[in-house]
Order: structure tokens, then C-alpha cells, then sequence
């Protein structure tokens, strides 16, 4: 169903099923999943990929061209994954040269006013709640959960199944399986209610513990806790999940905290 007093480009590609209520504007270079509705006055921009059963609503803009000073006006795109809700006033900007596109991934929640910037990567079933600002290159792993007007640097990872404190300032990277909170932020142990309602059991959950008890509670140096880590700790995919992630990680991870 489309209104009348919507605009949308003829080449633009609209599948079955998809409802665009009054007032909204589809540029050329855009393609929509069936199923999705688009609330009023949403903006899609070219280089939009819409997937199915998403929900837009009004006054989101979705890849505009990045605000980033040396985008050349090269052709990215904006991909939203199907089932994916953005509420009022979502920004989503378009990627430039460095990924060539930013991505949501599916079944996400973007709650009002949520910016996400270029070539950022979201993953799927995610949460940012109202007016979370995420900078450009920012990578977002599969069930985080980001805390009300929280800002994230640019380049910084968040792992899988992280809890962000809202209100926060999140400059470093934050490993898997955690919560993130105070000032500066900082870890506040494993994000264990989470883990349990996604189906971990209690030996992973304790395993998970353990590896951030050597990392964040032992007093040794990042270096000789992932050595520790890898010796003393049997490998599963957890273990090595978080291993990795700090061994890769380019900004340094959260510190943990210290009332000094």
C-alpha cells in the first residue's frame, strides 16, 4: 500500500507488501523488502537496502551521504537487516571508501534519535536505545545491548552480548560478555543475566568469569593475563572469542575499575 502523497522514485525497487505512508520520499538507488512498513515523512536515501518486515518510523533519514569531510561522493550504500525496527528520527548514514557501506544487521532496535555514523557495522539483535551517537568505523557484535545517550568513538569494537551503561562515554573497546559502566567507563563483571536468557549454562557462564577474573582482577598486565588465559583455561569458543577480541583490538580495551 502506497499513499498518494508519498514520493517515490520510479526505478526505485519496492517489494510486495510493503506499506509507505503520506509524506515519505524514496530516492532512486533504493530497494525495500517485502513486508517492511515506512512510517511518514521517512527519508531514504540512495544506496538505501531495506530488508523484510523492518519498521521505519516518521522523520528517519536513511543513507544520507556520510558527514565525514573527505567522502569523495563515492557509490556505498546503507544496509538495514530484515526485521529491524527504527524509531523516530534515526540517522543512518551511508558508508564511504573504507567499507564501502554501513550495515544493521537483523532483528535490531534502534530506539529514537540513534546516529549511526559511516562504514559503522551493527550486528544482529542489537539494542541502542533513544539518542545512543555512534561515530564512524565503529563495530557492534550480535546482542549488544547500548544504554541511553551513550557515545561511541570512532573505530571502537564492542564485543557480543556486551551491556553498556547508559549515559556513557565509551572511548576503548569493550570485550565480550561484559558490562560497561562508571566514569571512566569501565568493567563491572560479565553480563551473566544476559547470557542465561540466551541459553548459556552455568559452566560456560563460569568459564566466562574466570577468563575476566585472570584479565581485570589478578593485577596482571594485559599481555601476561592472555598468556595465563591460554594456558590455564581449557579452550572452548568463548575463551577464544575473547582472546582474540583483545588481542585485535587496535584502541586498547576498558580498563577495569579502580576507586583511585
Amino acid at each position: 500500500m502506497i499513499q498518494p502523497l508519498a514520493y517515490i522514485h520510479p526505478q526505485a525497487k519496492i517489494a510486495d507488501n510493503v506499506v509507505i505512508e503520506p509524506f515519505v520520499t524514496i530516492h532512486k538507488d533504493v530497494e525495500i523488502g517485502e513486508g517492511t512498513w515506512i512510517g511518514s515523512n521517512v527519508t531514504i536515501m540512495d544506496g538505501a537496502r531495506i530488508g523484510k518486515n523492518c519498521r521505519i518510523f516518521p522523520g528517519a533519514v536513511i543513507s544520507a551521504v556520510p558527514q565525514d569531510l573527505k567522502f569523495g561522493g563515492e557509490y556505498t550504500t546503507a544496509v538495514i537487516g530484515d526485521g529491524t525496527t527504527i524509531r523516530e528520527c534515526v540517522t543512518v548514514n551511508r558508508g564511504t571508501s573504507d567499507r564501502q557501506e554501513t550495515r544493521i544487521g537483523k532483528n535490531c532496535l534502534l530506539m529514537a534519535y540513534v546516529h549511526i555514523a559511516h562504514d559503522c557495522k551493527i550486528g544482529d539483535n542489537c539494542i541502542l536505545a533513544n539518542a545512543v551517537q555512534v561515530a564512524g568505523h565503529v563495530t557492534v557484535d550480535d546482542w549488544a545491548i547500548i544504554g541511553g545517550t551513550s557515545a561511541i568513538h570512532q573505530f571502537v569494537s564492542i564485543g557480543a552480548h556486551v551491556m553498556v551503561s547508559g549515559g556513557s562515554l565509551v572511548k576503548k573497546d569493550i570485550p565480550p560478555y561484559t558490562k560497561a559502566g562508571r566514569e571512566p567507563l569501565s568493567f563491572v563483571g560479565i553480563n551473566s543475566v544476559g547470557l542465561r536468557r540466551r541459553g548459556f549454562d552455568s559452566e560456560k557462564i563460569n568459564q566466562i568469569q574466570e577468563v575476566y577474573r585472570i584479565l581485570y582482577m589478578k593485577n596482571f598486565n594485559t599481555t601476561k593475563a592472555l598468556d595465563i588465559i591460554e594456558a590455564d583455561i581449557t579452550p572452548t569458543e568463548e575463551r577464544d572469542e575473547i582472546v582474540n577480541f583483545i588481542r585485535n583490538s587496535n584502541r586498547g580495551i576498558m580498563k577495569g575499575f579502580s576507586s583511585n
